[in-house]
């Protein structure tokens, strides 16, 4: 694998969503802390995922129970 130049490095960071400011700290850290602060930045991304997709599981229940609701009014169920 080809490593990754400093303006690469730098462009796939911005896409992960790091401000300007993570990237210059990136720089400024040793091989081992950058992969322990990516490490985190995934976690941190990751636990962002989970509460989306508890907000989305709590709205799926909402249309449910409801959808459910108005089927059994109207003799649906």
């Amino acid at each position: 694998m080809i490593p990754m130049n400093e303006a690469q490095t730098h462009e796939c960071l911005a896409d992960a969503g790091c401000d300007q400011r993570m990237i210059e700290q990136f720089d400024a850290l040793c091989r081992q802390d950058q992969l322990r602060r990516l490490a985190d930045y995934r976690r941190l991304l990751l636990d962002h995922i989970h509460a989306g997709q508890k907000k989305l599981d709590r709205l799926d229940y909402l249309i449910w129970t409801i959808q459910s609701a108005a089927d059994v009014k109207e003799g649906k169920r």
